[in-house]
């Protein structure tokens, strides 16, 4: 396998990266921005808790989102490129924002050669591929043995959540094809994946209780993989810890779980759902073995 020295990852917000992946691997991120009244807050700079704190108590107005500008990403894509690294910019799916056309954009304003990624997913999704991208570069895989093995942890990922509400992917109009829900059956709890063919959102069932639909997700995913396939189970959750541990532990009885982690997701992807969001990232963990 050639070697690229020096490839240079760089994603966004939305991967929800832990603050020790980053720094262990030297990834980039180009922040997303929540727009408050009162001003605008990189997701990088408010924890979960204020932020949730924040949306409550401006309910029923929510804030809204803005994603890194071209001019952004152009000076990063500079920075890097004067450092003689090669960039493969990696993020959330275009059929949720335009991130990857303002990095598109700025590549073009910068001048420089930037291999972009449409993960065509987001959150745990996303993360997993920049993991992947970010321990193969380290390792020094070619970027394009690294293009190839993303391809394959894309098509093997499962991105599902519940909500406790739809009101706020109503308000945020983010409801897309989750809008039959909409209307008199705003009290039902949707079962919501992301579309691998394009990266937005479709609903898969919805019930009345979450128990029910907490439920309705770990059979998805036990009817999507093989009963022995060893599985990372990435549980995402807004403000919902008792939720995220209920469904952590619906997963270990069903699945065959190789690693399990239960985790926050970015304050600027809770503004669309609200804190009543809890989740799960499935991937066959043999596509993130032999990385490193």
């Amino acid at each position: 396998m050639s070697k690229t020295a020096s490839l240079k990852i760089v994603t966004d917000s939305a991967a929800d990266l832990l603050p020790d992946e980053i720094d262990a691997l030297g990834i980039t991120i180009v922040p997303l921005y929540i727009q408050f009244p009162d001003g605008e807050v990189s997701a990088e700079d408010i924890s979960p808790d204020t932020f949730y704190d924040r949306l409550q108590a401006m309910w029923p107005e929510i804030p809204t989102t803005a994603m890194p500008s071209p001019g952004m990403f152009a000076e990063i894509y500079r920075e890097v490129a004067q450092a003689g690294k090669e960039i493969l910019s990696i993020h959330i799916s275009s059929g949720l924002s335009g991130t990857i056309e303002a990095a598109r954009l700025g590549a073009e304003q910068a001048g420089v050669d930037v291999t972009l990624v449409d993960t065509r997913t987001l959150s745990g999704g996303e993360r997993f591929q920049v993991l992947a991208a970010a321990l193969a570069a380290k390792a020094g895989w070619s970027k394009e043995a690294i293009l190839k093995r993303l391809e394959r942890i894309r098509a093997a990922t499962e991105v599902i959540y519940t909500l406790e509400t739809l009101e706020y992917l109503a308000r945020g109009g983010r409801i897309g094809r989750v809008q039959a829900l909409l209307g008199s059956l705003l009290k039902i709890k949707p079962v919501i994946k992301v579309d691998k063919a394009d990266g937005k959102y479709s609903t898969v069932g919805q019930g009345r209780t979450l128990r029910r639909t907490l439920r309705m997700i770990v059979d998805h995913l036990a009817q999507l993989y093989e009963p022995e396939t060893p599985l990372w189970l990435s549980v995402m959750h807004g403000q919902f810890g008792e939720q995220a541990e209920n469904l952590a532990q619906l997963l270990r009885e069903r699945l065959q779980v190789a690693k399990l982690e239960v985790l926050r997701i970015s304050p600027v992807l809770g503004v669309h759902t609200g804190p009543g969001i809890v989740g799960v990232t499935a991937l066959p963990m043999a596509l993130m073995e032999g990385l490193g």
